[in-house]
C-alpha cells in the first residue's frame, strides 16, 4: 500500500549520453517493502507527467547509507531542531521494529 509524500523527493540519474531528472511531490505517493534480498523503494507520481522511479538495495548497502547517514547528522549544525527529531523518532521506530 503506497503512501503520501508529505515533503518532497528529486531524483538524478546520468548516463554518459542521457541526463534524467525528476521530481516528486506532494501529489506522489511512496512505498517501501523490505524482503530477505534487501529494500524496495518505489516513488510514483501520477497524472500528465507521470514517473515511475524503483530502487532495490540490498541490506548490507542499506546499512552502510544509514551508518553513512549517523556520521554526516553528527558532524553537520545546518541540520534544523525538527528533522532532527524526525530522524530520531523514524530510526527508534526502525530500531524497535528490528529487535521483534
Amino acid at each position: 500500500m503506497s503512501k503520501p509524500i508529505v515533503d518532497k523527493a528529486e531524483v538524478s540519474i546520468d548516463f554518459p549520453d542521457k541526463f534524467y531528472h525528476g521530481s516528486f511531490s506532494h501529489t506522489s505517493r511512496f512505498d517501501v517493502n523490505v524482503d530477505e534480498q534487501g529494500v524496495h523503494i518505489v516513488l510514483d507520481r501520477p497524472g500528465d507527467e507521470r514517473r515511475h522511479v524503483a530502487f532495490h538495495l540490498h541490506h548490507h548497502l542499506f546499512s552502510s547509507i544509514l551508518e553513512s547517514l549517523a556520521e554526516q547528522v553528527t558532524s553537520t549544525k545546518t541540520l534544523p531542531p525538527e528533522h532532527r527529531t524526525q530522524l530520531r523518532d523514524a530510526t527508534a521506530k526502525l530500531g524497535r521494529a528490528l529487535k521483534k
